[in-house]
């Protein structure tokens, strides 16, 4: 297997990942606020982090060079959880997963701006395919919500957040010095906990964690598992793989991803009109999957 193909595996289980975040993140939004909620979890993902690259040996002196590189993308990746959380609290996670989608646009300006990555013929294709995709969904398939431009409260927070998600990826591979996998995702995840802390941390104080449901653990313990630990793992394994437009096209398959994890947990699945629109964005991840002439 290349190290492209490897990349592109990673991805796949990326997708995964993340869209178990929007069906569990709309669940518990009635429970408790967003920035309390990634504080906590900020902090448990790094304590696990720096356990695990202490245990496997991966710590060097290069992780304390520059630290000021950790707040940088830590606070891009602190602000699009708690919009995403926040948003969830009323929009639906398919509908969000499709604003997710948006992302592999704007990560190809950034990587132009930051890297000069060329997006190919293809790629531009994969990539309005997939945003007409994410149009149909996020507006309902309704073409009058669309000549509007009626977007939902929460589409519209956490369209903001995906912005700061799509810098993220091209600014890791720029900022990145060769660092261990495991000791430089703990230094960011470190750096977001410390940010959000001083940001909730009275709100967190305040929280009456003894009344929170099950479904609040539930969430804390996945999203602190998975959707931090292994999502940040996940990511900076495969920037380093592929070009940024690539690792963000995966973004394209988490709406029907989230459809799948609304059927396991019993939620339903939306309407068929929106159907049409998760298609497309599945298809341009298809289509970028072919897109192999470009360096990766």
């Amino acid at each position: 297997m290349t190290e492209a193909q490897k990349g592109h595996a990673a991805m796949l289980g990326y997708a995964a990942v993340v869209a178990g975040s929007f069906s569990l993140g709309s669940m518990v939004g009635p429970h408790i606020e967003p920035s309390v909620l990634n504080a906590v979890r900020f902090v448990l993902a790094a304590a696990l982090l720096w356990g695990m690259a202490l245990a496997t040996g991966g710590v060097s002196r290069r992780v304390a060079a520059a630290p000021w590189r950790y707040f940088v993308l830590a606070g891009l990746f602190a602000l699009y959880f708690v919009t995403m959380f926040e948003g969830l609290k009323t929009a639906e996670p398919v509908s969000m997963a499709a604003v997710f989608t948006l992302n592999p646009a704007l990560t190809a300006v950034f990587g132009y701006l930051l890297l000069r990555q060329v997006t190919t013929a293809r790629m531009a294709l994969a990539i309005v395919v997939g945003g007409l995709g994410a149009l149909w969904v996020i507006f309902r398939a309704d073409l009058g919500a669309l000549l509007a431009f009626e977007v939902g409260r929460g589409e519209a927070i956490y369209f903001w957040g995906c912005i700061a998600h799509a810098l993220y990826a091209p600014l890791l591979r720029k900022l990145s010095r060769g660092e261990p996998a495991l000791a430089f995702n703990a230094g960011i995840v470190t750096a977001g906990a410390v940010i959000l802390c001083l940001w909730a941390g009275p709100r967190v104080l305040a929280t009456d964690w003894a009344a929170m449901p099950p479904v609040v653990w539930v969430t804390l313990l996945y999203v602190t598992l998975f959707a931090t630990a292994l999502s940040f793992t996940i990511l900076r394994y495969a920037a380093l793989r592929l070009p940024s437009a690539k690792v963000m096209a995966y973004t394209y398959i988490v709406p029907s991803w989230v459809i799948l994890w609304e059927l396991a947990l019993g939620r339903g699945v939306p309407s068929a009109l929106v159907l049409p629109g998760v298609t497309l964005t599945a298809l341009s991840l298809l289509l970028l999957l072919k897109d192999e002439e470009a360096p990766a």
